[in-house]
């Protein structure tokens, strides 16, 4: 199998930094996102929670 190599597409996205633990019910099931967790709106309405250190090195404001 030959592999190859892809970047993400520059797609704009919303997101807010959650203050209090909650359960964000995501494509994948529930998931619980923790204080200080990103929580990102994505391209066709989904939301899923993000570590800050993953968000940070993933996403740029615009």
């Amino acid at each position: 199998m030959l592999k190859r190599k892809f970047i993400k597409k520059p797609v704009v996205v919303e997101a807010y930094q959650t203050k209090e633990q909650q359960v964000i019910k995501t494509l994948e099931g529930d998931m619980i996102a923790s204080p200080g967790d990103w929580i990102v709106t994505g391209i066709k309405g989904e939301k899923y929670p993000v570590k800050p250190d993953i968000f940070a090195e993933t996403y740029k404001e615009v």
